[in-house]
């Protein structure tokens, strides 16, 4: 099988103030050691891996202070050139919010105020013409009615279970338009229901994969840049007729986030090809 790539706009932010100070999800050890310079060796080699594959990269700049900016999936949601900022649900990452929102609006971007905790793509994920929102830790159930009404998509509420996948991006990755990779055992029985109605030919991940964050993925639609332990999730992937490009982010998992986590999307409209 072919599969078509898109070309993509991608927002990042360059961890040079990573550190795990504080435990807002079971990944985070504040007595753990941290190589900060290792997280940014691993994050540059992410960067580059898109570079490499033709999508453009906008970078915000960092702030200190803020070590989870890295994580540039929770700054926003943006689709169809309108972006949706956050309100984050702890206080360590509060500031985080309005340095996304002036970076979205110095860009061009028609932009909306959340009503409710909203952590951007970490939990708002759009397939085809539907946006999957999950629930359960992070973003409020209460912000999916105002996702509908600013972005005009359907909204499917996706529950989450475990502590571990706090976000829908750490559970689920979209493959493409019509294809996405999941738990199961992340996601409440009717949201199990909901996902194999949607999708019936939906990849299932493995616990030990989810458990080195393989689901927190980024695809273009044919190549798939997921983290390098995940080994069985890359084999089902290459099996369905994907591209697997494995990187090793093992330092920035230890503050709970993966190559999505570190990846923005940047919707202006129609997708380039």
């Amino acid at each position: 099988m072919t599969m078509d790539a898109t070309r993509q706009r991608l927002l990042m932010c360059r961890p040079t103030y990573f550190a795990v100070d504080y435990a807002i999800n079971p990944w985070m050890d504040p007595t753990a050691p941290v190589d900060p310079d290792l997280a940014i060796r691993q994050w540059e080699q992410l960067h580059q891996t898109y570079l490499d594959l033709g999508h453009e990269v906008e970078l915000i700049d960092p702030v200190a202070g803020l070590p989870d900016m890295v994580f540039a999936a929770n700054g926003g949601t943006v689709i169809d050139g309108k972006a949706m900022a956050v309100q984050f649900r702890d206080p360590q990452r509060a500031d985080e919010a309005p340095a996304y929102r002036a970076w979205f609006e110095a860009a061009g971007f028609e932009m909306y105020d959340p009503k409710h905790v909203n952590e951007g793509e970490g939990d708002v994920l759009l397939v085809g013409d539907h946006l999957l929102a999950g629930t359960g830790f992070r973003t409020a159930h209460a912000s999916h009615a105002q996702l509908q009404e600013v972005f005009g998509y359907p909204v499917v509420t996706m529950q989450l279970v475990d502590p571990r996948f706090y976000h829908l991006d750490t559970a689920l990755t979209v493959l493409d338009e019509r294809t996405v990779a999941y738990l199961p055992e992340a996601f409440s029985p009717g949201s199990r229901a909901v996902l194999r109605r949607l999708f019936p030919d939906a990849i299932h991940a493995t616990m030990a994969d989810a458990e080195v964050l393989g689901l927190n993925a980024v695809s273009d639609g044919r190549h798939v840049v997921l983290p390098a332990q995940a080994t069985d999730l890359a084999a089902k992937l290459r099996d369905r007729g994907y591209e697997t490009i494995g990187i090793d982010l093992s330092e920035l998992r230890k503050a709970g986030g993966g190559p999505k986590c570190c990846t923005l999307r940047l919707r202006q409209g129609k997708a380039i090809k």
